[in-house]
């Protein structure tokens, strides 16, 4: 295995990395933002108030968008493996 490809499957990893988490923080982050207005707004500073909703937006996320991240995680594996004997010569 060269160099060069030595960094394309870097480049691969971090890339489905990122495509994976993306969807789930970016709720994430929506709606701790939402929670940080409605905080703003109504002055009340319970720190439960922070988390649970940003679990429950999470967890559903997770819920909906899992199929769709298996099957890149699926698709990844498989050309990664199906790329192993051109990796070994």
């Amino acid at each position: 295995m060269g160099p060069m490809q030595a960094v394309t499957l870097g480049q691969n990893a971090i890339t489905i990395a990122l495509m994976l988490s993306a969807p789930l923080l970016l709720i994430g982050m929506a709606v701790g933002l939402l929670v940080a207005l409605f905080q703003a707004t109504t002055q009340i500073q319970e720190m439960t108030l922070t988390f649970v909703p940003k679990i429950v937006a999470v967890t559903l996320a997770l819920l909906f968008f899992s199929s769709w991240m298996l099957i890149k995680m699926t698709d990844y594996t498989n050309d990664l493996f199906l790329s192993i004997p051109s990796l070994v010569r």
